[in-house]
């Protein structure tokens, strides 16, 4: 997470309870349900040719399958493409409309 926080306009936030990074109100890098990855929201695209070309640092569970992101390994060979890649998954929260604010719960 340090890294992403370094672009501009990421902020540390919360997405489902849990902690997130986000650009422009869209979460972009959350902690991982799996032990030693994190999650990456990217496009399904890049999340097939990922998985692909390196399943052993990118890769999912059933629960992402389908889904705009993936796991990624703490422990890569290649840490310069995961940066790249979480610097990919920052520029398109920041292209993406924020999202509209929740209304309030009353009680």
């Amino acid at each position: 997470m340090a890294h992403a926080l370094t672009l501009p306009g990421s902020e540390m936030s919360t997405y489902y309870g849990g902690p997130a990074v986000k650009a422009n109100g869209n979460a972009f890098l959350t902690p991982g349900r799996e032990a030693d990855s994190f999650h990456l929201m990217l496009d399904l695209d890049t999340v097939d040719m990922l998985m692909e070309t390196d399943p052993d640092t990118f890769w999912q569970t059933p629960h992402y399958a389908g889904w705009p992101g993936l796991l990624v390994r703490y422990a890569s060979a290649d840490p310069a493409r995961v940066l790249a890649m979480i610097e990919r998954a920052h520029e398109r929260a920041l292209a993406k409309k924020p999202p509209k604010p929740r209304p309030k719960k009353t009680r």
